[in-house]
Formats: C-alpha cells, sequence, structure tokens
C-alpha cells in the first residue's frame, strides 16, 4: 500500500488495522520493540535507531494498530532491486494472531512497488518474527555466515576525538608487543577477552572490566600494552594528561570532571592516565592538601565511569604503593597487573623485533646477555643506535656491509639501563602485596 493509501482492516479478527508509520509513532514503536525480545535473546542486527531512522527517513514501515494504540511493526529499507527487512516486532499481548505475518505481507506490497526482487531478512534465530517469516514463504538459509564489523567511531564523534586528542590505533600494535607474553596472556584473559565478547562472558556469569591498574619499572611497556588493548577491541584511545589539567582559571577536579564529561559522549573509549599517582596519590592528612580535591573528584568520576557499557579504564603507575589507599579498593578497579621487566626469552624476542630482518648476521644470544637490565624502550633505544653507527660507516665506506654484532653490543654499552636493582626489589613486594587477578 503506498504512502497515504487507505488503511485496510482484516475482518473476522480482533480490531487490529494496518497504516503507515507516522512519527508520533516513535515512542511506541520503541516500547513494541523492547516487549518483542526475549530475556537473553541475542542482539538484532539492525539497532533500534537505525531502524526508527529508516522509517522516520520514508524508506518502507507498517505499523499495526488497536484503536490509538500500536501493537506491531515492520520496517525495511530498498537499495535498487534488493529489500532488508530491519524489524519485525510485535506487542507482547498481541502474538500469535496472524498480525505478524500481515504486517509482512503489507511490507512486501509496498516493496515490490518500489522495484524489490529479492527481500531478506537478518534474525537470531528465536527472535520475533521468525514464525511469521516462515509462514509467509521465506526460505530460512542455514549455510549462510553473518559477518559485521562496527567502525566505533562516528562521524559525530570525529570532532569530539580530536578535541580530546584521542585516536585510533592499529590491531598491528597487538602484535608488536612481541616478547612480553606472559602480559599479554593476562591482559587477554583479563581484558580484551570479555570486552570483546560480552555475550560468551554473560554466559558464564564474566562481568567484562571497566578499570583496571597496569604497574611496573618505568619503560616496560604499560602505555604501550594500553594502546595496543584500544587497538585490538577498536575502539578510540584517549590519554588524560595529569600535568595538563592545571590550567590558569580553571581547578584540577573541575577540569578533570569536564574532560570526564566529554568521555561521555564518545560511544567507545579506552581511557588511559599515566603516572595517576600524580592526582591518585597517598593523601596527607591536611584537608587542605590541593590534592585532597582532585584525588576525590577522580574517586567519583569512576563509579559513574563503570556504569557505561564500551568503556574502558587504564592507569599505569610506576609505584603502586604510593596510590591512595581509597583508589585501590575492589569495586573502583578490577585488576591491578604487574608489567615487569623482560626476562630472557622476552629480550631474545624484542631484540629480534627490532633488528629489522638482520638477525642472520648478529650473535643474538650476545645481545640478550648484555641487556640484562635492559627494559623494552631501553632495548629499542639500543638496536636504533646499532643500526644507526651502521649506517654513517656505510656513508662513508660504500662497502654494503650491515649493522653487526659489534655495532649493538657498543650501543648497548653507551645506553643506560633503566632499572636499578632497587626498582626491581620494590616491583617484587608490589606483585606479592598489591596484584589484583
Amino acid at each position: 500500500m503506498p504512502a497515504g493509501a487507505p488503511c485496510r482492516y482484516n475482518s473476522g479478527m480482533p480490531p487490529w488495522r494496518l497504516r503507515d508509520f507516522h512519527d508520533d509513532d516513535l515512542d511506541q514503536a520503541i516500547s513494541v520493540w523492547d516487549q518483542s525480545r526475549e530475556p537473553g535473546e541475542a542482539p538484532p542486527a539492525f539497532p533500534v535507531s537505525e531502524v526508527v531512522s529508516a522509517a522516520r527517513s520514508g524508506q518502507p514501515a507498517v505499523v499495526a494498530v488497536v484503536g490509538d494504540q500500536l501493537v506491531g511493526m515492520a520496517v525495511a529499507h530498498i537499495a535498487d532491486d534488493r529489500a532488508w527487512i530491519s524489524m519485525v516486532a510485535l506487542s507482547n499481548r498481541w502474538r500469535d494472531r496472524g498480525i505478524g505475518s500481515a504486517l509482512l505481507a503489507e511490507l512486501e506490497l509496498r516493496l515490490r512497488s518500489l522495484g524489490a526482487r529479492r527481500i531478506s531478512v537478518l534474525l537470531p534465530g528465536d527472535a520475533t518474527g521468525a514464525t511469521a517469516l516462515r509462514n509467509s514463504g521465506y526460505t530460512e538459509r542455514a549455510d549462510l555466515r553473518y559477518f559485521e564489523k562496527v567502525d566505533h567511531v562516528g562521524a559525530s564523534d570525529t570532532g569530539l576525538l580530536t578535541a580530546l586528542g584521542g585516536q585510533l590505533m592499529g590491531q598491528r600494535l597487538w602484535q608488536d608487543m612481541a616478547g612480553m607474553e606472559t602480559e599479554k596472556r593476562m591482559i587477554e584473559r583479563r581484558i580484551v577477552a570479555p570486552l570483546a565478547q560480552p555475550d560468551l562472558a554473560a554466559r558464564y556469569g564474566v562481568s567484562p572490566p571497566k578499570a583496571v591498574i597496569l604497574f611496573g619499572p618505568p619503560g616496560t611497556g604499560k602505555t604501550s600494552f594500553a594502546k595496543a588493548v584500544a587497538g585490538r577491541l577498536g575502539w578510540p584511545f584517549v590519554e588524560i594528561f595529569p600535568s595538563r589539567l592545571a590550567t590558569p582559571g580553571v581547578a584540577m577536579p573541575a577540569a578533570l570532571r569536564e574532560v570526564f564529561a566529554n568521555l561521555n559522549e564518545l560511544d567507545a573509549a579506552v581511557v588511559f592516565i599515566d603516572e595517576v599517582e600524580e592526582i591518585a596519590g597517598s593523601r596527607s592528612g591536611i584537608p587542605s592538601d590541593p590534592a585532597h580535591g582532585v584525588t576525590n573528584e577522580l574517586l567519583k568520576l569512576i563509579p559513574t565511569f563503570r556504569q557505561h557499557d564500551e568503556r574502558l579504564l587504564i592507569c599505569a603507575t610506576n609505584s603502586v604503593s604510593s596510590l591512595d589507599s581509597a583508589f585501590l579498593r575492589p569495586g573502583r578497579f578490577d585488576y591491578i597487573i604487574p608489567v615487569g621487566p623482560p626476562d630472557e626469552a622476552a629480550r631474545k624476542a624484542i631484540w629480534l623485533r627490532y633488528l629489522n630482518g638482520n638477525a642472520d648476521n648478529v650473535e643474538v644470544d650476545k645481545l640478550v646477555e648484555a641487556s640484562d637490565m635492559f627494559t623494552p624502550a631501553d632495548i629499542e633505544f639500543a638496536a636504533r643506535k646499532g643500526a644507526q653507527c651502521a649506517f654513517e660507516r656505510e656513508i662513508e665506506s660504500r662497502r654494503g656491509e650491515p649493522a653487526c654484532t659489534d655495532d649493538y653490543l657498543a650501543a648497548i654499552a653507551e645506553t643506560r639501563p633503566t632499572l636499578t636493582e632497587a626498582m626491581l626489589d620494590e616491583f617484587g613486594t608490589d606483585i606479592e602485596v598489591r596484584t589484583r587477578l
């Protein structure tokens, strides 16, 4: 029935009728959508916002009404000769009365008048409307698989993300974390997997984490892990710099509150705070201490942040023991994870990553032994320095000689390791006392 055509009543049935969707049907349509889904039912292929947008933009949409009450709705969108039915929803009280089949028949008339030759539907297996589709002659195909890739940054998010200094990270970052396999495995299991597969996590009673702390000596890769997690999830990465919260005329608590308010406007985000002890360090007993205000504010913001889906707060610190005790309580942070210096196997993997295919010309085991107290950042620096030495030699001699073991050993000797025995002792104590997995 084309838009504006007379409504059709069906005889011999309760007094429901079919008509076009009107904009003022919106609230009732959403209510019917909610009623049509069973608890625990898989999410639909088309979200309600997309369905309503199609209906309001003039795409074919039919509703069933009883008096002034909307009891059912079917919506489609069409491109060339292919149409997709994006909604078949029925009010609880009006199921199994033939309304679904009637809605489909009416929708098909409109689609065919617009040139559709093939009408397709994607529904969860037990969704409302499946029976009506089978009764209406639709063929159910079990040989197809549905693939979907979601971009978590829409057009409306782009400006806000830029204003927040956020960015999208490539998935390659996770593969680049070679060598830190113990930490990768822990972060993958505890953080990434539940967030990437929330339906599976819910089936096993696992709540995806909303906030975690990474701790360890400087240079061990905490920031790199935070970025890699964002890349794995496909969520925007936004870093909050404590040092930048102090601006003339704006108190730090107010600045922090504004940042978190803006973050709430994003559909998804990994929020990272490095050196979080600057705004969450142990508070003194002096109420007038300026640190009290910003720490109190952060403590108030975290519970609100945790209420949003597709949000993850990652805080990093070199000294977890310096954080305020209230900050570390369960309920605010799901996990407190150590990110330690690389062991021998990890150092070898990191060296191989930075040798850029030149490993055949280098005695890697010697480099591993010589870089005993190096962090991943130290190894990267020494590898670049060794390569630079070979490059400069080639400019002078033009012999075509690649960087060799001695080049890298010399670079190691000239690189001051970040780690000290005191740092490792403190880290070992923190692992025993502070870790929460």
